[in-house]
């Protein structure tokens, strides 16, 4: 299938070839959402918890005699029927890890690209390269490009010092390394950015 590209200064390049299976088939929603779910269920720290009454600091000594008072018996200012008191049943840390097949993650990424592909919201771009580190000259690239003002993520081959100085001070772009995309990164933005050379590398890892 035919993909344009275009040049850093928004001018047409040409036509990429690209590899149907990767850019072009039907994309499969359900299988997106099992992995979407499972990467925001992995960003999860897991760290909540409570104090139960064994945790809580102090009520050692019962606070009045057994008989006599007229009120109800008490043994400690910490059951869980006092303030201040320990939390029954409260959270306790654990892991939220969940595992998805290589298959579901490699189509769920593939569905998204197709997806991007279909709407025009995957942007081809001949080369990617900043001779400075400045923001404000990549600013001039997005406006360039069509892209001020939108959710962009940019997927590149390797480090490129430059252009991750120029672009992490920039609210709604994401430099992302095109072989460690994940699902999440492909459909948390408005337009994928990537060069010709990212597009080789996707095709690499996700093509059958």
């Amino acid at each position: 299938m035919k993909l344009n590209v275009v040049k850093i200064d928004g001018s047409k390049a040409g036509d990429l070839t690209a590899e149907k299976s990767v850019f072009g088939i039907a994309p499969n929603a359900a299988v997106v959402r099992q992995a979407i779910l499972a990467e925001l269920t992995n960003m999860r720290q897991g760290t909540h918890a409570t104090k139960n009454r064994a945790m809580v600091n102090g009520g050692g000594r019962k606070p009045w005699k057994q008989k006599g008072r007229g009120a109800a018996r008490a043994g400690t200012t910490r059951s869980p029927i006092w303030r201040g008191g320990g939390v029954v049943f409260g959270p306790e840390p654990h892991g939220y890890s969940k595992k998805i097949p290589k298959k579901v993650g490699k189509l769920a990424r593939r569905s998204l690209l197709s997806s991007k592909a279909a709407d025009g919201s995957l942007l081809i771009i001949d080369e990617l390269k900043m001779e400075s580190h400045k923001t404000s000259e990549f600013v001039t690239i997005l406006k360039n490009l069509g892209l001020d003002g939108k959710k962009v993520t940019i997927l590149v081959t390797g480090s490129d010092l430059n252009l991750d100085r120029a672009t992490r001070n920039l609210k709604n772009v994401y430099l992302v390394e095109a072989s460690k995309a994940s699902a999440y990164d492909l459909i948390d933005c408005e337009i994928i950015l990537i060069d010709k050379a990212s597009i080789a590398v996707l095709t690499d890892i996700l093509k059958q």
